[in-house]
């Protein structure tokens, strides 16, 4: 009979389908519609149907492919020139991915069937239920992160190149010139990993260490969380991590039901209500004494008492006397021992009755959604077998949190398997879009270099062995690519490192990945979290609204006098009335008092929730069981409320602020108390949980007082507003609240005679015993209470922001940066914080994507959401999915043009595919900030990803670049840090590719003069210190030099736009430096050789010394705000260098070097190198200053 109620619920049915009809209507005129399960079967037809790319087209019902993005029609290269422009890499790549996929063929996801108790029946293999987030192991480490070095072309080179110097014929110059600089970039590197691989395999043993009491035949056992296998009946504890994914069998708390915390999983921080199976929790219990006295009789004895000696105490006398022959015992005094033990302990949960009952668990397979599960459990030694029906409420997933109790349960998935790993990606190696722009700007040196060797040996006319002569000449310019700009980088961003944790401003920063810090300044879009990162988490009830009335926050107290009111009356009224009487549906309609009105709607708001009260032990309690009660504290301070949402926390709360407290809630029961101390108790006849289909959540009562039946239900306005009576002002009044940053809420209600119930209970069972379309029936059954109810009020719920986050998005949003806000809340949560953060402005418009489950329907919706404009998106994590398996490109395009989208019940693994998506399509910089462990996949999917430490603990922290403290720390991070973090490394490369092509430019001049011989112009340690002591100090002091101040650039975040075009380094930058490169290099070249007079020694000298000095005055050119640190490098490194002259006899001629002839040639070369570049950049900043400089006074 359940099968035969209908899928489709009447009003689903007819209004949604003429509102669908009139929706998409302006589509075309005579336009036939498909329905939407039509259009699901007709999926070739849509081949022919595109998406209409702008107004025009969706009006005229255009079909015309030009207007599609361009992405969609690109024609493909074939041939030579596809396999150039980066086939060979695709090629490559595609060999590489099949030869893993063979080596490693993943094992196909089934459904499974788990015996409770029994791992030994399970008939396949599961994997080990070990956490591993470790990227190498021993023999793959080193070779690992060689690969991770190498496979940039620049350190490629420089290997090459030192491999080259073990050839007698290609030796230029001293071994440690070339390998001393290679060498250091490679041990710090190898360092740096090998440390966080080890605290990565500290963090994972600490985690598979973990002990787990696990349920045998001969009683508990303790096992390592790597230990434990499907089928495994396992006890978690209180405060304890559940080790696997596990069906939830028994529980030490009498209602059957424990909270467990979840944000760790998908970070919210509000405790889930998490159900027993009813058919184990009903087991017989036994008690801990009795399981305790068998174990010593066990262990005296050396035998073994069957299991179902513990079924009941029908078999107490029979156990006692074996007890008392085991261990000697009289069997009187034993026996009543036992009995008190029994008496004791009749709550504790039974641990050896779960194997005397033959039982199994069928789930489905592994899947990735942790917002749902469906698999049944079967007894099959009853008659008849008993089946029930599980679903997500009976699941304990991995790295939760047992709230409340102690929970026995069966693992039903392990290790990679678990819904945890499955939605956690694997941690990757991040390089910054500034070492790749260095890495092509290498390239682009490289074929100079290959070019002006080729010129070089071409003008010296191929004589002798001329391959020789060009590998030589190879190596003599290859400080065009300077070994030493590996070095720089790498301690410049040690040095951003340092600072960023050194600034007062945003205390506790941590910089975890240091090989990014440039990344913060290049960034366009920041994905975030919003539970705990843009808000607190704790909710104020703000607003209630009756129709005709409206409470604020200082009007609560006339809502407490009403209510104080009204329960008098009716306590004096129950009284001196007769015993319960029955509801009397047909009473006449009266207009109701102010009074009655806000009791009616107080009530209802204590009534219809999820929410549990909480009660901590007596602190200094005995400790023995049969005290428990009386060391149960029920006072009004030691209670707390619990549920799995906090709108639900703050409602109640609000309610026992004005006098209706709720003092206890079991799944059967709630009892309320009035303000003259009254306890009202209502039986919970049905309670029907919130979905975010329905967007509602509703419940039965019956009030033992009066035997009337209610049903109370609340949801959102878009829901509720076809549920209630004709109004006038709900529609008014919710968007006024919505616009003050409110989340909304509206009540209802609807008094049940005990006819219609029965009539409604008896049609809800058959629907929940479906097994096809269970969800739909259900749904059926339920629309028709949901008819005509009276509306009782609209409230207003407010979630906290944290510290300043409005301004710091707004500064965000100034900086060119767009911000999309991911989250696994409701829709509704997510658009009120939206608003009320102001990511979304007040005057914006905010298109809601409507729930699609086909390629028809995404393509509809699609179409009609390309006819807005300037509008915020908000998509559900469902839509998002079906219009990604089908319009990908059109999805991101169109998300992209929207100042702000908001996808809310995310998955962690569709946060990091959306991530994916936006580099793939967009190759703009991203970042991810958030601070759950279901934030981990996406922070490490983004280009950089930072992390703040909260109240989900520290996943997100650990596994970030950047860990920050709060959330308007991200403002300075980025627009001071970032920003002056790419302009000091931008700067930093350029000028010491500078210095490598002035020396190169220099050589080319000297061999050119000199017949093109392939001779060295400079020699051992003049090569050495020129890199280092000579020049390094006052090149590496750029790293503090800064354009405007950390005060200038938070008032104008304007300026970090410019970043993201890249323009700080370019190829026309790149070449600017070259041009500068070439003319110093050649004037100090022919200036020396012009100038000099007799021997050839005076040449090295006067070139080498104005080499110097140029370097040291164009840095002085370059720096925009002097450091003391910097002035201390230029002279530290000019004290060095004139020290070192005493030295240097082998080079220099010292008679000559301390004349003025030395000293006026060196410095009339070294005025015309660099004065007229001082005189060209001087009419630059006056004739097109750049941007910061308009700031400065």
């Amino acid at each position: 009979m359940a099968d035969r109620i209908p899928l489709y619920p009447v009003r689903s049915a007819a209004a949604a389908n003429r509102k669908r009809a009139a929706y998409y209507s302006a589509a075309g005129p005579g336009a036939e519609r498909p329905s939407r399960y039509q259009m699901e079967d007709e999926s070739a037809h849509l081949d022919e149907m595109p998406l209409m790319m702008s107004e025009e087209g969706f009006e005229n019902d255009e079909s015309d492919y030009h207007s599609l993005p361009r992405a969609r029609i690109t024609q493909r290269t074939h041939g030579l020139e596809w396999f150039v422009c980066g086939g060979w890499k695709f090629l490559c790549t595609s060999c590489c991915d099949w030869l893993i996929n063979v080596c490693q063929r993943k094992r196909e996801l089934r459904a499974r069937t788990v015996w409770l108790g029994h791992p030994e029946k399970c008939e396949e293999k599961h994997p080990r239920n070990s956490i591993k987030n470790q990227k190498y192991n021993v023999f793959t480490f080193i070779p690992g992160v060689l690969y991770e070095q190498f496979k940039f072309f620049l350190n490629l080179y420089f290997l090459v190149v030192s491999c080259s110097q073990f050839v007698p014929a290609l030796k230029i110059g001293y071994l440690y010139t070339y390998w001393a600089p290679l060498g250091f970039v490679l041990a710090v590197t190898i360092t740096r990993e090998a440390i966080d691989e080890f605290r990565r395999f500290q963090r994972d043993k600490e985690v598979n260490s973990q002990l787990y009491s696990k349920l045998t035949v001969r009683g508990k056992v303790q096992v390592k969380s790597s230990d434990i296998q499907v089928g495994d009946l396992i006890i978690v504890e209180k405060n304890q991590r559940v080790p696997s994914d596990m069906v939830f069998l028994r529980t030490s708390e009498k209602a059957g039901s424990c909270f467990i915390r979840t944000d760790q999983l998908d970070g919210e921080t509000d405790w889930k209500l998490k159900v027993a199976v009813s058919c184990t929790q009903r087991l017989p219990a036994l008690g801990y004494y009795q399981a305790e006295m068998a174990d010593a009789a066990l262990n005296r004895s050396g035998e073994t008492i069957h299991p179902c000696l513990f079924q009941s105490w029908g078999t107490v006398s029979l156990l006692a006397s074996y007890v008392m022959t085991a261990i000697g015992f009289s069997s009187v005094p034993l026996l009543r021992f036992m009995m008190s033990a029994h008496k004791v302990e009749e709550n504790l949960p039974s641990l050896l009755d779960l194997f005397s009952i033959n039982a199994y668990v069928h789930a489905q397979k592994p899947l990735l959604d942790i917002h749902s599960f469906e698999g049944t459990f079967t007894r099959e030694d009853s008659d008849p077998p008993i089946h029930e029906s599980l679903s997500i409420e009976n699941t304990l997933w991995a790295s939760t949190i047992v709230a409340s109790g102690t929970v026995i349960g069966v693992v039903i998935y392990t290790g990679k398997e678990t819904r945890s790993v499955m939605n956690t990606s694997n941690p990757k190696n991040k390089v910054g879009l500034l070492d790749l722009e260095l890495n092509q700007l290498t390239k682009a040196l490289f074929l100079a270099l290959v070019a002006l060797s080729v010129v070089m040996v071409t003008l010296q006319g191929f004589v002798g062995p001329w391959y020789r002569s060009l590998f030589r000449f190879l190596l003599l310019f290859s400080y065009i690519i300077p070994i030493s700009l590996r070095v720089n980088l790498d301690m410049g961003k040690a040095a951003y490192g340092w600072l960023i944790m050194a600034d007062g401003s945003i205390p506790g920063t941590v910089v975890r990945t240091s090989t990014i810090p440039e990344e913060l300044g290049r960034l366009v879009y920041l994905l975030t979290d919003k539970t705990g990162t843009l808000t607190q988490n704790e909710m104020v009830f703000k607003r209630l609204h009756l129709g005709t009335v409206s409470y604020g926050a200082d009007t609560m107290d006339e809502i407490q006098r009403h209510v104080r009111e009204c329960c008098s009356q009716l306590h004096s009224q129950d009284t001196s009335s007769t015993p319960p009487r029955k509801a009397q549906s047909s009473a006449p309609k009266v207009r109701k008092s102010v009074s009655s009105r806000v009791h009616e709607a107080v009530k209802a708001i204590a009534l219809c929730h999820n929410v549990t009260p909480v009660y901590e032990p007596r602190a200094g309690g005995t400790g023995d069981a049969e005290h428990a009660e009386v060391d149960q504290d029920f006072s009004d301070e030691n209670r707390t409320y619990q549920a799995a949402s906090p709108d639900e926390v703050a409602l109640v709360q609000w309610t026992e602020s004005v006098g209706l407290t709720l003092v206890n809630r079991d799944l059967t029961s709630m009892q309320l108390r009035t303000p003259s101390g009254q306890i009202l108790t209502y039986s919970v006849l049905q309670t029907f949980p919130f979905t975010s289909e329905g967007k509602r959540m509703g419940v039965i009562v019956r009030d033992e007082s009066t035997a009337e039946i209610t049903f109370y239900m609340k949801g959102a306005d878009v829901a509720m507003s076809a549920i209630v009576q004709y109004n006038d002002w709900l529609e008014e009044e919710c968007g006024n609240m919505a616009r003050e940053g409110l989340r909304t809420l509206v009540v209802a209600k609807r008094t049940l005679t005990e006819e219609q119930y029965q009539d409604f209970e008896s049609r809800h069972a058959q629907a929940r015993l479906s097994v096809h379309d269970r969800a739909l029936k259900v749904a059926a059954v339920l629309e028709s209470l949901e008819r005509d109810m009276q509306l009782l009020c609209v409230t207003g719920v407010e979630d906290r922001l944290q510290e300043h986050v409005r301004p710091t998005l707004e500064t965000l949003r100034n900086a060119g940066i767009k911000i999309w806000m991911l989250t696994g809340d409701k829709l509704e949560t997510a658009t009120c914080i939206a608003k009320s953060s102001h990511l979304v402005s007040r005057t914006q418009d905010i298109h809601v994507f409507r729930p699609v489950t086909s390629r028809g329907e995404a393509h509809l919706e699609l179409n009609a959401f390309r006819r807005k404009h300037d509008c915020a998106l908000v998509i559900s994590g469902d839509s998002l999915e079906v219009c990604l398996r089908y319009y990908e490109h059109e999805l991101v395009e169109l998300a992209c043009q929207c100042p702000a989208v908001v996808c809310c019940r995310c998955s962690p693994t569709q946060k990091a595919r959306i991530v994916q998506l936006l580099r793939q399509h967009t190759h703009r910089r991203t970042c991810a900030i958030g601070d759950g462990g279901n934030d981990v996949s996406m922070i490490q999917a983004a280009d950089c990803g930072i992390g703040i430490e909260g109240k989900e603990g520290k996943a997100a922290s650990l596994a970030a670049d950047f860990s920050i403290r709060r959330f308007e720390h991200v403002g300075r991070l980025l627009v001071v840090h970032g920003r002056s973090s790419y302009k000091r490394s931008a700067a930093l490369g350029q000028f010491v590719m500078h210095r490598g092509l002035v020396i190169s430019t220099m050589q080319a001049v000297f061999s050119s003069v000199f017949y093109f011989a392939s001779v060295p112009l400079y020699q051992g340690f003049l090569m050495v210190g020129y890199a280092t002591v000579y020049t390094m100090f006052p090149v590496f002091s750029l790293v503090l030099d800064q354009d405007v101040k950390p005060e200038m650039a938070m008032l104008y975040p304007e300026l970090y736009k410019d970043l993201t075009k890249g323009r700080s380094l370019s190829f026309k930058t790149f070449l600017i430096w070259v041009l500068i490169s070439v003319y110093q290099g050649g004037i100090l070249m022919y200036g020396a050789l012009v100038l000099f007079e007799s021997e050839f020694v005076h040449v090295v000298a006067i070139s080498f010394t104005a080499l110097v000095l140029t370097e040291l005055l164009m840095v002085a050119l370059t720096v925009r705000t002097w450091h003391w640190l910097m002035v201390v490098a230029e002279f530290l490194s000019l004290g060095c260098y004139v020290a070192s002259l005493a030295f240097l006899n082998e080079y220099f001629d010292v008679a000559f070097i301390t004349t003025m002839t030395f000293l006026w040639k060196v410095s009339a070369i070294t005025v015309v190198s660099c004065l007229p570049l001082y005189v060209l950049k001087h009419l630059k900043r006056k004739l097109s200053p750049p941007s910061y400089s308009k700031l400065t006074p």
